[in-house]
């Protein structure tokens, strides 16, 4: 991104913000002009985005365009001057700490790395920041970087960032078509049936009282159910802790076919096996005990992620072991004959 007109002296006099000319850079070209400006314009509503650009005020090449138009490398695009609320600003004046993670992978196209529980992957309701937020502050060299997909902030395992457009928009297509491989290690209450290893069920989202969403199983014929597949292998059975007042529990190997918003937790919870330690879909009384015990997350790791390059095409198979805290948890646990 190239600033090429400063402030404009009434705006800067008024204290009011100034119009900017952008060039477009190779990173952003073929970019929906709605999603570059939200990029650049922080903190500012996507109402008020969608707002201006209707209005003329977006102008690109001096020229009206549409949200959907497609920027190209070289296009100059102006930006209106706009106002943020204080909470806002303030939040620009303390940006997220840097902090760099543990790298899987990384070349000049895409970093795999391998993502704490506990920690969002993005800034959002009641969370100030996330992994791609630290990471931007950790490069402040870096032109470029984007998240791929999504984890649950109790998630842990691979995350796939890109470097670059094409990168991400290639990576992107593998994730929406189904070509990656996904498969995570997930610990349920309960001994798992060897022979149940496909859960082939639709999902329903929707939003509780607080607004706070949920997702649950539902039937072929409801209209805003999404179809969604499961495969389920049993890695190994850990024998009931009496002592302990933990029951029999199975690690499980699970591959998901479709990418649905809590797609493992609510299909396992739907076997009667949720996942230990899941404070929305889980045994509430075990996850109280384990707590006592030391489990403070949900017991859910993505372990394994395949993709094929966004540059050289080759087949990529990437392996995130489990992180000490759950390892630790199902040491030992013999194997399932």
């Amino acid at each position: 991104m190239k600033h090429i007109i400063g402030a404009k002296p009434p705006a800067a006099a008024a204290g009011l913000p100034a119009v900017r000319m952008v060039e477009v850079d190779e990173d952003s070209a073929g970019q929906r002009l709605d999603n570059f400006l939200i990029r650049h314009l922080k903190g500012v509503p996507k109402t008020h985005v969608y707002r201006i650009i209707r209005s003329g005020e977006v102008r690109i090449n001096k020229g009206r365009a549409s949200a959907d138009t497609r920027v190209e490398a070289g296009d100059v695009v102006r930006l209106p001057p706009v106002r943020i609320s204080d909470k806002v600003a303030d939040k620009a004046e303390r940006p997220a700490p840097a902090r760099e993670f543990p790298i899987l992978l990384e070349d000049e196209h895409v970093i795999a790395i391998d993502k704490p529980g506990g920690v969002a992957v993005h800034g959002g309701s009641g969370v100030s920041f996330g992994v791609i937020e630290q990471l931007r502050q950790a490069r402040p060299q870096a032109k470029f970087l984007e998240l791929v997909h999504r984890l649950d902030r109790d998630t842990s395992g691979i995350l796939l960032v890109a470097k670059k457009r094409s990168a991400l928009t290639h990576l992107q297509d593998q994730f929406r078509e189904r070509e990656t491989g996904k498969t995570y290690l997930a610990l349920v209450t309960g001994a798992w049936p060897a022979n149940k290893k496909v859960i082939d069920l639709p999902l329903h989202k929707y939003l509780q009282a607080d607004g706070e969403r949920r997702v649950r199983v539902t039937t072929e014929d409801d209209p805003d159910g999404m179809r969604s597949i499961t495969l389920v292998k049993v890695r190994s059975t850990i024998p009931a802790r009496q002592a302990q007042g933990l029951p029999v529990m199975s690690l499980l190997e699970v591959t998901i076919k479709t990418g649905r918003t809590h797609q493992i937790r609510v299909h396992l919870a739907s076997q009667g096996h949720a996942i230990v330690g899941d404070d929305k879909y889980g045994d509430f009384d075990l996850n109280k005990r384990l707590l006592k015990l030391g489990m403070k997350r949900m017991f859910l790791h993505a372990w394994r992620l395949q993709f094929n390059h966004p540059a050289s095409g080759e087949r990529v198979a990437l392996n995130a072991e489990l992180p000490p805290e759950l390892a630790d948890f199902v040491t030992p646990a013999p194997d399932q004959a």
